[in-house]
């Protein structure tokens, strides 16, 4: 067992509350939750936080880990042109090999940031899947079937592979966009979701030309044109989530499906500023994600969350717009249940032990007039003390305990890259 004591807890089980209770770990779950019992039992190890807080992993809702290879390599581009004229062409030079590296190189820079689990919609699985296990990392992958797709029925196969290889890797269904995407394709993809009672993922409504193609052309909006098919049937959501009608929001709470928020992305291809307060004020649930590493460029939780807020107050004119306590809870809790973790959504015994230690002790972190909002509003990278993952630390005051030295990912990476660019 694992103790976490002399802190602070952020629970949200019954509302957003700090505590000063500890926390125990035994394997991969959370064993006890409570004040300092008088006799204590024998701990593999003892974590005297000295004030420090304890919160649930951030959960990065939508990205594609492996782009790390692509890295300010394709800037300033519109998104069309950026990702038909360079980030396709260069996806169809990877190998399993070059997938496993640029993933653990992401991972990395996922537990800096305190990221405990990803939703990542790439490129061949069986590598990305090895990469996550073999760091100790938790992931959730999402089908991305499109037209460039060789053998669309191996998407079947994969949700039942996955689903049942190891405890730190699950499986969605999704499509990668409406406009990759033929019909028969996104029909065939309903027709899984209803075979499997399953939700069903996919980029949405992410830019104007977007939209205004899926209406010219079908006479629907994207969220529209998917559910009359029968694809969010039982759930599932959007990336993006941009350029969202009234009636598509109005939908998307009916339905209750979830939109991931990537402020970051969004602004870099200027595809636009997703109205995430209206989303939550119509009864939409919210996650955030960071994109990929190639329309980001970082993998950043603290970035997303602040733009995430102050966007809001921008775009409304309202400085009261984009609370901090609702983009902290759309991180830790949202991120969980939008990817089906729910078990990792909260700090309360039973749940996984999937959690991120943030260093109070920090001059960004002074005075401590309210702990959330200066997570949001001022934290920084710098503030990740430690970061653990199904009962492991993984990283640690500036130091990753992945399985393989960081330097070696390093080289790689860098090899590989080249290789990639010819």
């Amino acid at each position: 067992m694992i103790r976490f004591y002399n802190g602070r807890l952020l629970r949200f089980t019954g509302g957003m509350r700090l505590t000063d209770e500890e926390l125990w770990t035994d394997g991969g779950a959370i064993c006890y939750v409570g004040p300092t019992p008088a006799a204590l039992p024998e701990f593999e190890r003892s974590i005297d936080l000295g004030g420090d807080v304890v919160l649930p992993g951030f959960k990065n809702a939508h990205t594609h880990t492996a782009m790390t290879f692509l890295r300010s390599f394709a800037d300033d581009m519109p998104l069309n042109d950026w990702l038909y004229q360079q980030v396709f062409p260069n996806e169809a030079k990877l190998t399993p090999e070059m997938v496993y590296i640029f993933t653990r190189l992401g991972i990395m820079e996922y537990l800096s940031s305190g990221i405990t689990a990803s939703f990542d919609m790439y490129v061949k699985n069986d590598a990305y899947a090895a990469a996550n296990i073999d760091s100790g990392f938790r992931t959730v992958i999402c089908s991305g079937l499109n037209n460039f797709d060789a053998d669309p029925e191996n998407i079947e196969r994969e949700f039942l592979k996955f689903n049942q290889l190891n405890e730190l890797v699950g499986y969605r269904l999704g499509i990668h966009a409406e406009y990759t995407t033929s019909m028969e394709r996104m029909k065939y993809m309903a027709e899984l979701a209803h075979k499997y009672k399953a939700p069903c993922y996919t980029h949405l409504s992410e830019t104007e030309s977007e939209v205004r193609g899926c209406v010219e052309r079908c006479g629907l909006t994207p969220p529209q044109l998917l559910d009359s098919i029968g694809f969010f049937d039982y759930g599932g959501g959007g990336f993006h989530c941009v350029w969202m009608s009234d009636e598509d929001v109005a939908l998307f709470a009916q339905k209750g499906l979830w939109a991931v928020t990537n402020p970051c992305s969004n602004l870099k291809l200027a595809s636009g500023i997703a109205p995430v307060d209206r989303l939550l004020d119509a009864g939409v649930p919210m996650a955030i994600g960071t994109d990929g590493a190639a329309s980001n460029n970082a993998l950043d939780f603290f970035r997303e969350m602040y733009l995430a807020s102050v966007l809001q107050k921008v775009q409304s004119g309202d400085a009261a717009a984009g609370g901090a306590d609702r983009v902290l809870e759309m991180a830790c809790v949202g991120g969980a249940r939008a990817i089906g973790l729910n078990d990792c959504d909260d700090l309360a015994v039973g749940k996984r032990a999937d959690l991120v230690v943030i260093d109070l002790n920090r001059p960004n972190m002074r005075p401590l007039h309210n702990i959330a909002r200066n997570i949001v509003y001022a934290g920084s990278k710098e503030n990740v003390r430690l970061t653990m993952v199904n009962g492991r630390v993984l990283y640690e005051r500036g130091e990753f305990f992945i399985g393989e030295d960081p330097e070696r990912i390093y080289a790689e990476a860098e090899r590989m890259a080249k290789a990639v660019r010819g």
